[in-house]
């Protein structure tokens, strides 16, 4: 049945999916207050992340959702996520992205990997949790992330949510992710590879769930992995952000055993200047539509319209805010 998500699913966003690109401008109003709700005429580009994983079978259904429902023409491209998606959201190469809550903060106070660049975006809705999913090998000797010490581990691809992540986990257990570790700066694909031809000793990875990639390496390997429980760094990355949460990865999701971890919320970014009725348009089809929405693929059931206007501190955008009503 996951596998059947995740070929039907990325079917359907490469079939709508496009290279990015420059934006076509729609209309320039902002404001909200009342603005129509009506999307304009026009074409957005939708970053989403690693070809294997949550954000890109949801960004290329979303596309869909909004080439199907509104004159707006979407395409969704393949990126390494959160903090390449919100650099090229605010240069105008995509007008929505998608992101980890923890990095859209970094984006709006000017930290981490934003270098003291406060950028100006907003939130049209929080939508599904991401889950730290931390993969090792049974025969790896590692049992915590402390255990990773000297290890070789993929910590996503550079410029994503899960680096970010990584470094900020591996961090809480005392260790550095450039020195301490045999850091694999790798997408979802190679990182299944590495897994399965025993290049790569673990993997730390920030997604929904199921992610298609991960399903394949439990598939494949079966016991020869396991997943550990890292929320004993709970306390150190709250922080460091307090966004961070406990979850639980269920037995049913990868046949393995439920495993705690700690959980991130993911919103769906634009610009402070993307169009008050588009910004309404495409909030109000995420929920209207949502029931389109979670057949390709199940993470988006966790979407809820009572938490959609948790955001903070990103603010919400006043198109999404009305439309939220």
């Amino acid at each position: 049945m996951l596998r059947k998500y995740a070929i039907g699913a990325i079917a359907l966003a490469l079939a709508v999916s496009g290279c990015g690109g420059k934006r076509t401008p729609t209309t320039p109003d902002a404001s909200g207050g009342g603005a129509s709700c009506e999307a304009s005429d026009g074409r957005i580009t939708i970053a989403t992340g690693n070809s294997g994983g949550v954000y890109f079978v949801v960004g290329g259904g979303l596309a869909k959702l909004i080439s199907d429902n509104s004159k707006l023409k979407a395409s969704s491209a393949e990126t390494g996520a959160s903090v390449q998606n919100i650099q090229q959201l605010v240069s105008g190469t995509y007008d929505i992205a998608f992101s980890l809550a923890d990095t859209a903060a970094d984006a709006i106070n000017g930290a981490g990997a934003f270098n003291g660049k406060k950028e100006k975006i907003a939130a049209l809705s929080r939508i599904y949790p991401n889950y730290t999913q931390v993969l090792v090998r049974a025969d790896s000797g590692i049992n915590s992330v402390a255990d990773m010490k000297g290890k070789r581990i993929s910590t996503g691809s550079p410029k994503s949510g899960t680096e970010v992540i990584a470094g900020r986990l591996l961090k809480s257990a005392g260790l550095n992710i450039d020195s301490d570790v045999q850091a694999q700066r790798l997408d979802l694909t190679k990182t299944a590879d590495g897994m399965k031809d025993g290049s790569i000793d673990g993997l730390i990875w920030s997604g929904g769930l199921p992610t298609p990639q991960i399903t394949d390496i439990t598939t494949s390997l079966k016991d020869k992995v396991e997943f550990i429980d890292i929320t004993p760094q709970l306390a150190e990355m709250k922080k460091i952000s307090p966004v961070y949460d406990t979850g639980t990865i269920p037995a049913a999701t990868y046949g393995a055993a439920e495993v705690k971890t700690i959980v991130v919320p993911n919103l769906l970014l634009v610009r402070e200047d993307f169009a008050a009725n588009n910004a309404c348009a495409v909030t109000k089809l995420l929920f209207d539509k949502k029931s389109d929405l979670e057949k390709v693929h199940p993470a988006v059931k966790d979407i809820s319209k009572d938490k959609a206007s948790a955001t903070d501190p990103v603010p919400l955008h006043p198109g999404a805010k009305q439309a939220l009503g």
